[in-house]
């Protein structure tokens, strides 16, 4: 069949290279110059003038991430090379905190729970509990549960150093309003589940190169697709059985934007769509409306000789130092003394947070830093609370959407994004 793929996210990429994997013609279509969406390089200059590549914001991956994974080498990226892998490490600057071995699961989490440095055993024998009360339940909750609730049993220490941490950077949701259905599926299938899905996996090339470039290439030069940059499309009308994108016929489109820009694309579509299907895309628009939305702000800041003891370090986070995570860039492939400080469900101005996270790195890190750049996206992820009512894959006859907020199990992360992509092309007929 012939494929529209409107966006050039991860999730359009995504359902690109499948559909084509899948034996279809595709045409893709996306505003910018730049693909990956929210997940790109940008340009940056270091005080002393030196230029450089960042990225639009601090991202991980880990090892559960498989789809994202296998799309990698398939589009020719070795993920050893591009990624430097990690056992599950949330150590903090004075070494307390956790650190997992190189073990088959769960016994990688069980050996890691019981080492941690600064704990003690009833912290310790809390998570234990907790931990084996989740496998017998399945990794289910009611679906109206907070991680906060969810998490009641836990010590203190355990509920601040561990699960806070990991909730808001998994979900990008505060503990008190993220879903506990949520969080505990990341945890069966990063903890619980095949050996080395907990680890981490830290880019060392900018997130432009690590897949949406490759997967370009690949669609362009290998399978001969059309790549339509810096064309943005606002309008897809029905034509029977086909849909019609920039005056040409289609058997199937795919919206792979953000949800602002698809529900904006199916209001002035279904002005001119027959009425069955016209309802169904303004249902689906309403749903995509109602979301809400939470901020990530990435601080990057240089020193001369400026160094993490490890790539990535947990912060104590508070409303006056509110990054939660460094990270050395210097090991990962960029310039000596570039840290990245990430800021998940963020609040307030830009500004404001950048000297705040720079006082933090010189009360936490005893560093004296430099501000590079900071980036707030505003938008980065939508808010994943209990209960949340996520628009469908399935928009009406021929007309699909993908994206890390379309309905699935997993929060707004890559492998989500990934995953809807290539749930979208598997959905062809």
């Amino acid at each position: 069949m012939r494929i529209a793929i409107i966006g050039a996210g991860w999730a359009g990429l995504a359902a690109a290279v499948q559909a084509v994997s899948d034996g279809h013609q595709v045409a893709l279509f996306e505003a910018s110059r730049t693909p990956g969406g929210r997940a790109r390089a940008v340009p940056g200059v270091l005080p002393d003038g030196t230029e450089l590549v960042l990225d639009n914001g601090q991202h991980i991956l880990i090892g559960a991430y498989t789809e994202t994974l296998r799309l990698m080498r398939q589009v020719g990226i070795n993920p050893q090379q591009a990624l430097l892998r990690l056992p599950l490490t949330l150590l903090y600057p004075d070494g307390s905190g956790l650190k997992l071995p190189r073990w088959p699961a769960p016994l990688d989490a069980l050996y890691g729970i019981l080492r941690a440095r600064g704990w003690q055993m009833q912290d310790k024998l809390s998570l234990l509990r907790a931990a084996q009360a989740w496998r017998r339940s399945g990794f289910t909750c009611a679906v109206t549960t907070t991680v906060a609730q969810l998490c009641e049993p836990l010590t203190q220490r355990i509920r601040q150093e561990m699960i806070e941490p990991l909730c808001v950077s998994a979900l990008n949701t505060a503990s008190v309003d993220a879903s506990a259905q949520v969080f505990l599926r990341v945890l069966r299938d990063a903890l619980f589940g095949e050996k080395g899905g907990s680890n981490l996996l830290l880019p060392r090339i900018d997130l432009t190169q690590l897949f949406p470039q490759a997967a370009l290439d690949w669609l362009t030069l290998v399978r001969d697709s059309e790549i339509h940059l810096g064309e943005r499309i606002d309008l897809i009308e029905q034509r029977a059985a086909q849909w019609r994108v920039q005056g040409r016929a289609f058997d199937r489109v795919v919206l792979a934007v953000s949800s602002t820009d698809a529900a904006r694309i199916l209001d002035n579509s279904a002005q001119t769509a027959i009425e069955s299907a016209a309802s169904k895309m303004r249902q689906w628009a309403a749903a995509a409306r109602a979301l809400r939305f939470e901020a990530i702000t990435t601080v990057y800041a240089w020193a001369p000789g400026a160094a993490l003891s490890v790539p990535m370090l947990s912060l104590h986070s508070t409303a006056a130092a509110p990054a939660q995570f460094a990270f050395d860039r210097g090991q990962l492939g960029g310039p000596s003394g570039l840290l990245a400080f990430v800021v998940s469900a963020s609040h307030g101005e830009r500004k404001e947070l950048q000297t705040q996270v720079l006082n933090q790195a010189q009360t936490q890190l005893g560093l004296t830093l430099q501000a590079v750049q900071t980036l707030v996206e505003k938008r980065a992820t939508f808010a994943c609370t209990p209960g949340l009512h996520r628009p469908p894959m399935h928009v009406a006859p021929g007309l699909l959407a993908c994206g890390d907020y379309t309905a699935g199990p997993y929060p707004a992360t890559l492998e989500g994004a990934v995953r809807s992509g290539v749930a979208a092309a598997g959905a062809m007929p």
